[in-house]
């Protein structure tokens, strides 16, 4: 039952970072569009936040697996 619920978690946190990983690549394409930096960064940092949510989701899920 904890082995579910756990895994549940964990794709639903991989999901949304996924889905933030994605919606930071929109926005930095926007910001390129429109040469507009702050919107760069924005993005940049939206795409890097949303790699390290799944990172981080992994190695839970990895290490949760191995106790």
């Amino acid at each position: 039952m904890l082995n579910t619920i756990v895994g549940l978690m964990t794709t639903a946190a991989t999901l949304g970072g996924g889905i933030w990983l994605i919606w930071g690549v929109i926005v930095l394409a926007g910001g390129l569009k429109d040469h507009n930096g702050p919107q760069q960064q924005s993005g940049i940092w939206q795409i890097v936040g949303g790699g390290l949510i799944i990172a981080a989701v992994q190695l839970f899920a990895q290490l949760n697996t191995s106790f």
